[in-house]
């Protein structure tokens, strides 16, 4: 795991994380060794789980303004990838989030946003850069749009140093979908199918770390592995690793007759994230540069513990 460079000034700064999910927790460790961590948690029972992971938890919820005001001044840093509520538009919660830390002096002086390369909506399979235009098409990306702009502003008034990470599909031992290749779930037929892009969690977690340390200010980057997968080939390839029957073609109209529609979202939209910025600028050499590198360090992790 890349660590933040560890120096006894930056052992003294806190470091505040809103929406400590598992892509956040595998950098814990590294965190932990450099900064003072604190953590929203929104139940008790997530804060035991903080505790115990070397966490200092404050209770809140980003639904409850109110909840917030023991944010404003507690981290000289800011790690934020809370999703936002799906049954409303644009993302509140990041708005409540940026009224409770203030301005001036209390608030953080380094921000870091997980965000969706969803938010560049279907490119028709073309290379996308980061600079290209945002086009959310879906309710859950135009939320993320919401979010980055409600971030980017934020951190241009409050002088604030702001890195937006937009991450495809992220796939580790615990998010893989087994199930939807043991049900015969069907993907689209070659000449309809889309291209994809993914990134492991520990990788997302690496980005993370490199972002803090050297990323700059009002500057967003795809973080995807090298791969350029149409849909249906990254399941081929999961039903290869795993020893599972691959998953049946089939046309759009059929797939929408068996698969959710949420699914479908994702067989609507087709693009090549590039990942060169990442690469140049944050200086990331990903530990599983494609997909059959993940899984089948995935499968001999499995293996090691008797599945």
């Amino acid at each position: 795991m890349m660590a933040v460079t560890p120096t006894r000034r930056l052992k003294k700064r806190r470091i505040l994380i809103v929406g400590a999910g598992d892509v956040v927790k595998r950098a814990l460790p590294a965190l932990s060794r450099n900064f003072r961590v604190y953590a929203l948690a929104r139940s008790a029972k997530a804060a035991d789980e903080l505790r115990q992971r070397g966490v200092v938890p404050v209770q809140g919820d980003l639904d409850t303004p109110r909840s917030l005001r023991r944010l404003a001044g507690l981290g000289h840093w800011l790690i934020h990838s809370a999703p936002p509520r799906e049954d409303r538009a644009g993302d509140p919660r990041t708005r409540n989030l940026m009224a409770a830390l203030g301005r001036g002096a209390s608030l953080a002086r380094r921000w870091v946003y997980i965000s969706t390369s969803g938010v560049y909506g279907d490119c028709g399979g073309l290379p996308v850069p980061e600079t290209r235009p945002l086009q959310a098409t879906t309710a859950r990306a135009r939320r993320r749009v919401a979010a980055e702009v409600t971030l980017r502003r934020a951190a241009i008034a409050g002088h604030a140093r702001l890195s937006i990470l937009r991450a495809p599909g992220i796939y580790a031992a615990e998010r893989l979908s087994l199930a939807r290749l043991e049900r015969g779930d069907p993907v689209l037929n070659r000449d309809e199918d889309v291209i994809t892009n993914h990134v492991h969690a520990d990788d997302l977690a690496r980005a993370l770390l490199a972002a803090l340390r050297m990323g700059r200010g009002g500057r967003a980057w795809n973080i995807t592995d090298d791969d350029e997968l149409a849909m249906g080939d990254y399941y081929d390839i999961m039903a290869d690793t795993f020893g599972l029957p691959r998953p049946p073609r089939a046309s759009r109209a059929e797939c929408a007759t068996r698969l959710t529609p949420m699914m479908m979202t994702f067989m609507g939209e087709s693009r090549r994230l590039l990942n060169t910025r990442m690469k140049r600028e944050l200086k990331l050499r990903l530990r599983y540069p494609h997909v059959i590198d993940g899984l089948r360090a995935i499968r001999e992790q499995w293996k090691g513990e008797g599945r």
